[in-house]
């Protein structure tokens, strides 16, 4: 109980502790050549360039790109992961599976810069050469798509534990009724067994969509931070919440450092809709089909 206390009381104060650093820049005037400023909040909310000298702040489409780059990874990482948790629980031999369990564990555990690392040179070079096959020069590589796919390979293992501890729980008379009724093993996995699993499957979805929307370190390494927006080109370079906050954050001071903590404001009240959204999706389904 006194744990329980002690790790709630953390992170109510480092909320309030970055909820207070970040309406900071909105209500203090900062002292910036000869000259004080504080920061418009509609133009910081709604705002399609990041940064215009002195005070002129916007975060608007790092909103935006923020949501269609987690868009771009569950699109990879949701099929990617349904169909390798039913090939690890169903399919494969004890043996494989066991193998590939122990896999996708390490995969879990291994730091977001390795990632990260991994995108620089890997990922950048295979999205440089598809742009090229579109006549489309990028950065490099360095892009939307090369941040989605970085987060979606560090999201897969994420959402199929969780799948698979899903679909592991599905009660095998449902399987065999389905197989006495005459369906295939194919037809029995997808339209019973993920049926069955959808909930916990859909709770692997939202820690994923979680972790998609905060990460930094990785997606900083290759996203670009583009200084205006929003661009829905998957080629060009995009700037993420995340990215934002990280980004030469230990070489500024003053407004430039606070206005950060604001970015910090709008990455929590994301996260917390987003979860909120998803829960009452997955509840509704729940109660849709009697679980």
């Amino acid at each position: 109980m006194a744990i329980t206390i002690f790790c709630a009381s953390i992170i109510v104060f480092i909320t309030f502790f970055i909820l207070i650093k970040g309406i900071t820049p909105f209500v203090k005037k900062y002292q910036i050549g000869e000259g004080s400023y504080s920061v418009n909040f509609f133009k910081f909310l709604f705002g399609t360039t990041w940064f215009v000298s002195p005070n002129n702040y916007g975060a608007g489409f790092v909103i935006i790109n923020t949501i269609f780059v987690t868009l771009m990874a569950l699109v990879i990482a949701i099929p990617v992961s349904i169909l390798s948790s039913l090939f690890i629980c169903k399919i494969a031999p004890k043996k494989i599976s066991k193998v590939l369990n122990y896999a996708i564990e390490i995969l879990a555990s291994i730091p977001s810069v390795i990632f990260g690392l991994f995108g620089m040179g890997i990922i950048t070079k295979f999205v440089k050469n598809l742009s090229s096959l579109f006549n489309y020069q990028s950065a490099g590589g360095i892009s939307s798509l090369s941040a989605a796919i970085v987060l979606a390979i560090m999201i897969i293992p994420t959402i199929t534990m969780v799948s698979n501890t899903s679909i592991n729980a599905v009660d095998k008379k449902f399987i065999e009724g389905s197989l006495a009724l005459g369906a295939s093993k194919t037809q029995t996995n997808f339209k019973v067994v993920l049926t069955s699993a959808r909930s916990g499957i859909f709770s692997g979805i939202i820690l994923g969509v979680g972790r998609a929307l905060g990460e930094a370190t990785a997606v900083s390494m290759v996203c670009g931070n583009a200084g205006s927006g929003p661009s829905f080109n998957p080629f060009d370079i995009t700037r993420t919440l995340t990215s934002t906050m990280l980004n030469s954050i230990h070489e500024t001071s003053g407004l430039d450092y606070d206005i950060r903590f604001s970015v910090g404001v709008l990455l929590i009240i994301i996260i917390l809709v987003t979860n909120f959204l998803l829960n009452f999706i997955n509840n509704r389904i729940g109660k849709r089909y009697g679980q």
